[in-house]
């Protein structure tokens, strides 16, 4: 099949685990070496990008992350492949945890030279699941990133001179990084990353053409790269995946947004989309030609060793 993105790289990223549980499938990567070993063997397989959660939850804990959690898995993966580009998360916002606490870790790594990326989510959505009656249960949870903490991690990602990685939970998220967009105020090495999301999760466009179409709508003649993933779903199953790589997007799969009925590796999940690549005859960004693409501020990360 050819089309007018054929030759066009695509850039996969990993999304090695996340909230996924090693009850739900055991192959979700939690201590250092399963991480590392998961993401040399995704690089191989074709993904450039990586993003990956630490054991702690970035739900109900105290509000912030164990730096040295994250740090411990990262300095032996870049060893093996210093080529990585690594994006770490980040707790919710809670009443009374200043944005400062909550994205220490982050600052902590671009400084140690860990990450090729920061992230950002700018913006809040309610946060439920299903329960036996088919609604959302009764919650008082809301994943919150008001204004001022959104600007925080753009404006911090900016002065540490890394890329930024943007998640898209709602249209809303969206009109945020437009603006600043507008006004040049951007990293260098942002990128927009669309999430979308099943219907059992309440929050997300749901993964369909015409959703990507809205999106795609909003950004207009914006040229930031562009990814989707979908939470709840298998991104390459439900479509949206071919729905992106035939307009010249990229795509993030891994364990953390996955769900149906199989148990896949993250490895298989990255092979499913490197086959549908090639069948609209594009190929598959190295790390190198994904910070090329994302402009990435440094590439590779200069890595100083603590102390």
């Amino acid at each position: 099949m050819t089309s007018s993105v054929a030759g066009l790289p695509l850039i996969i990223e990993a999304s090695l685990n996340g909230a996924s549980s090693k009850a739900h499938n055991p192959h979700v990567p939690f201590s250092d070496e399963e991480i590392v070993a998961d993401a040399v063997a995704c690089m191989d397989a074709g993904a450039a990008l990586l993003h990956n959660h630490t054991d702690e939850s970035i739900f109900g804990g105290t509000g912030e992350l164990d730096y040295e959690r994250y740090a411990r898995p990262w300095r032996m993966l870049l060893a093996l492949r210093p080529d990585a580009i690594l994006t770490p998360t980040m707790p919710v916002g809670q009443e009374g945890v200043p944005v400062e606490v909550r994205y220490r870790h982050v600052e902590r790594m671009a400084e140690e030279g860990l990450l090729g990326q920061g992230l950002c989510d700018p913006g809040s959505f309610n946060l439920s699941l299903l329960d036996t009656d088919g609604l959302f249960a009764d919650s008082t949870y809301v994943y919150r990133n008001d204004m001022h903490d959104s600007r925080y991690y753009v404006e911090t990602c900016r002065r540490l001179k890394v890329g930024l990685s943007v998640s898209i939970f709602e249209p809303g998220f969206l009109k945020f990084i437009l603006a600043y967009h507008r006004a040049g105020r951007l990293p260098p090495g942002s990128m927009i990353k669309l999430y979308f999301a099943s219907d059992d999760l309440p929050f997300g466009l749901l993964p369909t053409a015409a959703s990507l179409e809205a999106y795609l709508g909003m950004l207009g003649d914006c040229d930031l790269p562009w990814l989707v993933s979908s939470f709840g779903a298998d991104c390459v199953g439900c479509g949206i995946a071919e729905e992106a790589i035939k307009r010249g997007g990229h795509v993030q799969v891994g364990l953390e947004p996955y769900a149906g009925a199989r148990c896949p590796t993250n490895v298989e999940l990255v092979q499913e989309v490197v086959a549908l690549a090639q069948r609209y005859e594009r190929p598959i960004a190295t790390p190198a030609e994904a910070a090329a693409i994302l402009q990435l501020p440094t590439y590779p990360v200069p890595y100083r060793a603590p102390g």
